[in-house]
């Protein structure tokens, strides 16, 4: 639930008040570029999502009735525009990620390490972060809701009204998703030792060095009969512990493209794209909500 006055924000940017609607945008902006940008895992056109979803927002609010489910109505949006990427590109989750061959990561815009980079992570935050590339498709649009769930930023409700599901379903995908991360955390510690084991090495040699389910899977069956790497299983905490007050990764400077598009689309973008590289990002929605 949101506070009163985002709510009163709300009600004033719906009636056409361009100053809210332009609060509104610098606001939220750091919240779905954090969605987006963990969902596509990177992408170079995590940008263009993200405008595309703040362009909905603006253009729907007639439409939303309760002013107080804001943030939900949001994030659901939110969902729907990386679904319509998906779906656009021919980008439907698969096994080992996206199918599109042409669906390379933006090395300047990788969500992983500007997460690691610029929250200054280290130790196992720095670990369950580096794990979330090793997730499917499908596993990465949950966990971009999760993370921020885990962090306090957004409510279980709030993340099983974005995946329109029970509450009840919604935690049966999460606990799935997080028996995966936990699996891809085992494989980067292995592969960060993999010196001190002969057989991991020799394993690995027709490995491209991209992360994918079918490798997490060879690397974690190794690593539970392995005597050398059977230890990585131990002394994991859990997820959720390490990702409690976690800050949203911040857009100034992380994504120029973003703010560049943003200049040339509807007047609120450009005002928050100014607002967003020279002040706070944090969202109201974390700050107040």
């Amino acid at each position: 639930m949101i506070s009163e006055q985002v709510a009163a924000v709300v009600v004033a940017a719906r009636a056409g008040d361009q100053r809210a609607r332009d609060e509104l945008v610098a606001g939220y902006l750091p919240l779905v570029y954090n969605i987006v940008g963990r969902a596509l895992d990177g992408h170079a056109d995590v940008d263009d999502v993200v405008q595309e979803s703040l362009l909905r927002m603006l253009d729907g609010l007639g439409s939303l009735r309760e002013p107080e489910a804001f943030r939900s109505w949001l994030v659901a949006v939110t969902m729907n525009e990386i679904r319509r990427y998906w779906q656009g590109h021919r980008r439907a989750p698969v096994a080992g990620g996206l199918q599109d061959a042409h669906d390379v990561a933006d090395p300047g815009a990788d969500f992983v390490d500007l997460t690691i980079v610029r929250l200054g992570l280290s130790g196992q935050r720095k670990e369950v972060t580096e794990a979330t590339r090793w997730l499917e498709t499908d596993d990465r649009a949950l966990l971009s809701l999760w993370w921020l769930e885990a962090a306090g930023v957004l409510t279980r409700g709030e993340v099983a009204s974005a995946l329109d599901l029970s509450a009840e379903h919604a935690a049966v995908r999460v606990q799935r998703m997080k028996g995966q991360l936990e699996t891809a955390r085992v494989v980067v510690r292995a592969l960060a030792g993999i010196e001190r084991c002969g057989e991991l090495s020799g394993l690995a040699l027709s490995w491209d060095g991209v992360p994918s389910a079918l490798w997490r899977k060879r690397i974690a069956r190794h690593a539970r009969t392995c005597a050398v790497c059977s230890g990585h299983w131990s002394g994991l905490i859990p997820a959720e512990g390490l990702l409690v007050g976690l800050a949203l990764v911040p857009i100034a400077g992380a994504s120029a493209g973003l703010l560049a598009a943003l200049h040339g689309a509807d007047p609120a973008l450009q005002s928050a794209a100014h607002a967003t590289s020279t002040a706070a990002t944090q969202p109201m929605a974390a700050a107040q909500g």
